[in-house]
């Protein structure tokens, strides 16, 4: 099947998402409960997030 490069640019920028998230990955060992909670709600709360671009893509 023939992609277009705009399919590619996605992917990967998607790729870079995924490897900024094994960075965040590694750092959760070393930080504190408090931490890991304002992380997680910093991230639930970032826009676009992740969760959301998937339910878009899945609507379309």
């Amino acid at each position: 099947m023939v992609v277009s490069g705009e399919l590619i640019r996605m992917m990967n920028y998607v790729d870079d998402i995924a490897a900024t998230l094994r960075r965040v990955q590694i750092g959760i060992d070393a930080m504190t409960d408090d931490e890991k909670k304002r992380l997680a709600d910093y991230m639930r709360h970032s826009e676009p997030n992740y969760d959301a671009m998937l339910r878009a893509l899945e609507k379309s």
